[in-house]
């Protein structure tokens, strides 16, 4: 299974937006990949900034998975990539 640019976003949204306690439009992202860092996010709740790593990247995905597909997945099931369009998310079975 794939979750692509969109829902990765999504999934970022609600873990910041559960955990600070706002409503989801009051969250902003943007993804970002570098060779140093590797897979980041820089988040605006409420127009303050920070940023993301790829294991708070992770955890937001694990908690989307099971609100949205009521599938319990763990980190170690999640692959972070992307091609020259758009992040995904690439979610094996086991």
């Amino acid at each position: 299974m794939k979750i692509f640019t969109d829902e990765l976003i999504n999934a970022v949204i609600m873990h910041m937006a559960d955990r600070k306690g706002v409503p989801y439009s009051a969250v902003e992202v943007e993804l970002s990949i570098d060779d140093e860092h590797g897979f980041t996010a820089e988040v605006w709740v409420n127009q303050r900034s920070q940023y993301l790593v790829e294991s708070n990247i992770l955890e937001a995905v694990e908690q989307y998975m099971y609100k949205q597909y009521q599938l319990r997945v763990f980190r170690s099931q999640i692959r972070l990539d992307a091609d020259d369009e758009e992040f995904f998310a690439e979610i094996s079975d086991s």
